[in-house]
């Protein structure tokens, strides 16, 4: 027997040595939240700037709000839609509301499914302005922010710190309400390959289609990669034989929590529940959209262009799913090469075909993509050439809009923000499309294994 002998009086039973490797994982895991923490103060503390230090009668801040936000690059979509979907009025989200024919919301609807409602309603609900909004939903998220980073550093271990001290947190945490749904993505990971526990990968990935659904319910995207987790079940839950059943009730289970969560919310209001919806698909491509479709279309990607923004409202969701259907068949055809389906390395690409073909790509998206170079083996060199594509964006974007809105004597197209705009457009772009070639090539297993499962004092040290 190895290993150090422990004291015990007589009829005691020895108490289990603790593994080195166990010792080291909490303090991985204490450094990785605490920078996270840490990280999302640095983050808070940036939109804040734009907040104050006077308020007028609605609650908006004071002076020169419309002007600061984009000239400080301090912009946030929570302290800005404070005013204008009765936000600040504290309507119960939905129940009340609707959508004008010219797409304005109106009585409590706003253009997010209905957890990320709900999110905004509580974060409102004891603020009377726009800075105390931010702070209420800020604390509100944080939560979803830490628990991310340990659940990356679980999977991942120091790989994690590209969540936890990376620029996008400090730009996009208080951006817009995306901490939730990454939090229920990366728990999904979580539940199917870090979790401890004897359950089998059939029952464990009912629980991570529950948190896709959930995660669906907030900022829809994690609904996309069901059909990968189920295509992983299929294959993987009975080596040697496919199973049909485990893999069926992936989808079914998905589905189940996204009806569950919406029903109460389509009864109570249908026409408040139906109009955030009715935004998404009103919403036109033009300078607001970041997307590939409004720099690679000018002079046409005119919002007053019925017959461009016609072509968009069909082109962008149907090459969106295309590049779904893609990824998850080169995810089979690696299956059939290599045995194991990359169920991970899929969803990542599927992700990618969404965020390059959307007609909307909205800064804080990169917040959706972050997880999985922590638990896919990206290449370095193409993670801090994304970051940094994300930083000409995210900074760029914003001086821009201030040069149009002031009128400064540079064209619409022209000067340094522009050109940073350009910049992170466009090589965004092109590395998206280098990432979803990676993603689906890079073999899919976590970046490091998850901590050992605690063992008995007899097996740990004989």
């Amino acid at each position: 027997m190895t290993g150090t002998a422990v004291s015990t009086a007589p009829g005691e039973q020895a108490a289990p040595a603790a593994h080195p490797l166990a010792r080291t994982g909490r303090v991985v895991l204490a450094v990785l939240v605490l920078l996270t923490g840490l990280t999302l103060l640095l983050g808070y503390a940036n939109k804040a700037r734009c907040t104050g230090p006077g308020f007028d009668d609605t609650g908006r801040s004071t002076p020169d709000y419309g002007v600061r936000i984009e000239r400080d690059v301090c912009y946030s979509d929570i302290q800005h839609l404070w005013i204008g979907r009765d936000i600040d009025k504290h309507a119960f989200p939905y129940v009340g509301g609707s959508i004008t024919p010219d797409g304005q919301l109106r009585g409590g609807s706003v253009e997010y499914p209905v957890l990320t409602g709900l999110l905004i309603w509580a974060g409102a609900l004891y603020a009377d302005t726009d800075a105390g909004f931010l702070l209420g939903s800020a604390l509100l998220m944080a939560p979803f922010g830490l628990v991310t980073g340990w659940l990356l550093g679980r999977l991942a271990r120091w790989r994690a710190l590209l969540w936890a001290v990376g620029p996008p947190l400090v730009l996009y945490a208080f951006h817009n309400w995306d901490l939730p749904v990454v939090a229920c993505a990366v728990a999904a990971v979580f539940v199917v390959h870090g979790m401890r526990s004897d359950h089998p990968l059939a029952r464990r990935a009912l629980f991570a289609a529950v948190l896709l659904g959930l995660g669906f319910a907030f900022k829809l995207y994690p609904g996309a990669f069901v059909l990968p987790l189920a295509l992983y079940v299929l294959v993987a839950s009975h080596p040697g034989r496919l199973d049909w059943r485990g893999a069926i009730r992936v989808p079914l289970a998905a589905a189940a929590t996204v009806v569950l969560v919406n029903l109460p919310f389509m009864i109570a209001g249908y026409e408040g529940w139906r109009a955030s919806f009715t935004f998404q698909q009103l919403r036109k491509v033009d300078f607001t959209t970041n997307s590939i479709w409004f720099w690679g279309f000018r002079p046409e990607s005119d919002p007053d262009d019925a017959a461009f923004q016609a072509t968009m409202n069909w082109l962008s969701p149907t090459l969106v799913l295309l590049s779904f259907a893609l990824a998850a068949a080169v995810g089979w055809w690696r299956f059939r090469r290599t045995g194991t389906y990359p169920w991970v390395g899929v969803s990542a690409a599927m992700l990618c075909g969404f965020l390059l073909l959307h007609k909307v790509h909205s800064p804080q998206y990169t917040l959706w993509l972050l997880p999985f170079f922590v638990l896919v083996q990206v290449p370095w060199s193409l993670v801090a050439a994304y970051l940094l594509a994300d930083l000409a964006m995210g900074i760029g974007i914003f001086r821009w809009y201030y040069q149009l809105h002031a009128g400064l004597p540079s064209g619409i197209y022209d000067g340094f923000a522009a050109q940073a705009v350009t910049i992170g457009v466009w090589g965004r772009a092109a590395l998206l499309v280098a990432l979803f070639v990676v993603f689906l090539r890079v073999p899919d297993r976590l970046a490091a294994a998850p901590l050992p499962r605690r063992t008995p004092l007899a097996e740990s040290v004989g």
